[in-house]
């Protein structure tokens, strides 16, 4: 939804999401084209609300930028989108191409998703979902079975999951992530550091289903990184990459300093 309300009125050149009203549901796209269109609203929830869709709206300018030039530095034959939800990449990005492109993510996620792209227009060369319950399936045999190639670089995209698992789940997936990645390969991760805004977030997102389960501090997040062979090339958070967009995306940003974004290669 921050990506749709963005889309075209974004000051920063380089967003542009035309797939992302497309991947929403009805009542969804409802709520965007009313912030986009300023239509007032009733009652302080209902404004609460629309207010934190825009500044999610910037939020995610600057966090779908940084991963966006990420992808484009690496420059890989493969991209593989861990929890891949409503990522619209494969049907927007012309730089992928001459890119296959894997769409990890639960099976009932993917169900809605695959009924909503038939209205975009493919970019990627190829896109093939990879239907994985990480509970249960085994991401190693699914990418496998899917065709990825081991031996080829990768640019792996883990956008906005980190947070929500145990350091234990986050270390299994690295590991499968380092053994299927050939040297020059890039690691994207959007993850959250400790910060005192958490604590205030936390109670929040239990309610809703999504508890946050682990923060790391750059250091350690380096360290973790350099456990599973990847070395880190860049590691910003969130307001500095909003700083290096504009005065708008910088002040839209200054609470985010939680939010980081590090890209590491395979050595």
């Amino acid at each position: 939804m921050g990506r749709a309300v963005a889309h075209g009125r974004s000051p920063v050149a380089r967003f542009d999401d035309p797939t992302a009203i497309e991947l929403l549901a009805e009542e969804s796209r409802e709520r965007v084209r009313q912030v986009r269109a300023g239509a007032p609203v009733k009652g302080l929830r209902a404004n609460l609300r629309r207010e934190y869709l825009q500044r999610q709206s910037t939020s995610m300018v600057a966090r779908t930028v940084a991963i966006d030039d990420e992808v484009r530095a690496a420059a890989s034959p493969q991209v593989v989108i861990l929890g891949a939800g409503l990522d619209g990449r494969a049907w927007r990005m012309s730089e992928l191409r001459e890119v296959t492109v894997f769409e990890v993510d639960h099976p009932d996620t993917q169900r809605v998703k695959r009924s909503r792209v038939p209205t975009l227009e493919r970019h990627a060369k190829e896109i093939r979902f990879v239907a994985v319950d990480f509970e249960r399936d085994s991401l190693d045999e699914a990418l496998e079975k899917a065709g990825h190639d081991s031996a080829k670089p990768t640019t792996w995209i883990w956008e906005g999951v980190v947070m929500y698992l145990a350091r234990a789940d986050i270390e299994k997936t690295l590991a499968v992530i380092a053994e299927r990645s050939a040297k020059r390969s890039r690691l994207v991760i959007a993850y959250h550091q400790p910060a005192l805004i958490l604590h205030f977030l936390g109670p929040i997102l239990r309610r809703i289903g999504e508890p946050l389960r682990t923060a790391l501090t750059p250091t350690q997040m380096k360290a973790l990184l350099d456990k599973y062979g990847f070395d880190v090339v860049r590691d910003r958070d969130m307001h500095e990459i909003g700083a290096s967009l504009g005065a708008e995306v910088e002040q839209g940003t200054k609470t985010l300093r939680h939010q980081r974004i590090v890209a590491a290669d395979r050595v």
